[in-house]
């Protein structure tokens, strides 16, 4: 008996041991629906309508987190009166309320006050935020349907359309057709309104570019003008226009007079660059428009960049360089050490032409040299000083190759 005992609590043990135990499993989670199916993907939308929303509850205001959320509010009391009148009324079966319930409809609105009810508030809430969410899903994968203009909604543009951008005056307007225009003003009251002033026409020859665009625009006399003039006709047509003016008007818009009652004009000054007749045109002098020496590096540049020829040697850096060190030497003496009237292109030109070398003698000096051996004397550190020994370095090693 005792041996029977001490098996029988053995195996009792071992049995206690094997319950005590039990294997560890990790249990992981898995989806009632795939996230392909259509369930799956309502679920997922659902799911980050909630995150988006929770972080949008953060930030939002609280009379507008009202606001939105009031028809909801009314739906979640809806719900509520609805659970609550299916609740009290008498039926022997689901089935028997819930006809009860649509019969009596209107005695669940009898008494406004919401039931308090645990289960009335659950059916409330839970009412309320199913058709949120239905309207949530609904609204974000709705279609956009555009019935009768499948195939585009582009139209003919019309007097109404073209009014908001055009300036009531008509003369602070760029004239574009008989009936159309567009304002001068870079802000108008609506910003909505605000357009460039780029305006490209195309036409070709005889159609009207210059006689229906160019020249109704040039009479309005709003602002200045810059104007090529490629046919030599503008300019004879609309200069005596341009010469007179535009009628002064004041702060008002009314147009000045004087104490004769005569109107005064406000003239143009008028500038012009004939490339083709110099005879008819204006000159331009560069040397006035020098400041500093980064002026003249970019003159320099200019007059390189437009001088350029067609040689085997014209496109090499070193030639390149020693023109620009020549130049820059020369119109840097003539803009700091010249008088006014010596400021111009005359003076360079004169100074190129007896910058005369001979090859037979490499001690020569011509004029251009002992000027700058002069001014190298009172100012070692001037900037055109500077140029040209560089420039005469750069001489040197060609004459030694």
């Amino acid at each position: 008996m005792t041996e029977k005992k001490q098996q029988h609590k053995k195996k009792r043990g071992k049995v206690q041991h094997i319950r005590g135990s039990p294997k560890k499993r990790k249990i992981s989670g898995k989806a009632f629906f795939s996230s392909e199916s259509i369930p799956g993907k309502i679920l997922a939308d659902v799911k980050n309508q909630i995150t988006d929303k929770a972080s949008e509850l953060k930030r939002a205001d609280q009379k507008k987190l009202f606001l939105a959320n009031f028809p909801y509010l009314m739906f979640a009391y809806f719900f509520n009166k609805i659970a609550w009148l299916y609740r009290v009324n008498t039926g022997a079966t689901s089935w028997d309320k819930f006809m009860n319930t649509i019969t009596y409809f209107e005695l669940a609105f009898r008494n406004l006050w919401p039931s308090l009810n645990h289960m009335d508030l659950f059916w409330g809430i839970t009412g309320g935020v199913a058709v949120k969410f239905i309207i949530i899903y609904r609204t974000k994968n709705a279609r956009k349907y555009r019935l009768g203009v499948e195939y585009g909604s582009a139209r003919w543009g019309t007097e109404k359309d073209i009014r908001p951008y055009a300036d009531p005056e008509f003369e602070n307007n760029i004239i574009l057709t008989e009936t159309e225009s567009l304002t001068m003003s870079s802000r108008p009251k609506n910003p909505k309104y605000a357009r460039n002033k780029n305006i490209l026409v195309i036409g070709g020859s005889g159609s009207g570019k210059t006689r229906f665009f160019v020249k109704p625009n040039i009479m309005q006399m709003h602002s200045s003008y810059v104007i090529t003039d490629p046919k030599g006709t503008v300019l004879l047509e609309v200069g005596s226009m341009l010469a007179k003016g535009s009628p002064m008007t004041d702060e008002n818009g009314k147009i000045v007079r004087d104490k004769e009652g005569k109107v005064i004009y406000e003239p143009y000054k008028i500038k012009v660059l004939n490339t083709i007749n110099f005879k008819k045109s204006m000159h331009y002098n560069p040397f006035v428009y020098i400041r500093s020496e980064k002026d003249i590096l970019k003159l320099v540049t200019t007059i390189i960049a437009n001088t350029k020829g067609e040689g085997q040697q014209s496109g090499e850096d070193f030639w390149v360089k020693a023109e620009k060190l020549y130049y820059c030497a020369l119109i840097g003496y003539i803009w700091y050490e010249g008088r006014e009237e010596e400021k111009n292109f005359n003076t360079l030109l004169e100074m190129i032409n007896v910058s005369e070398a001979r090859e037979d003698d490499e001690n020569f000096k011509n004029p251009v040299d002992l000027m700058f051996d002069e001014l190298e004397q009172k100012a070692p550190n001037h900037f055109a000083v500077r140029q040209y020994k560089k420039y005469k370095l750069a001489a040197g090693d060609i004459c030694s190759k």
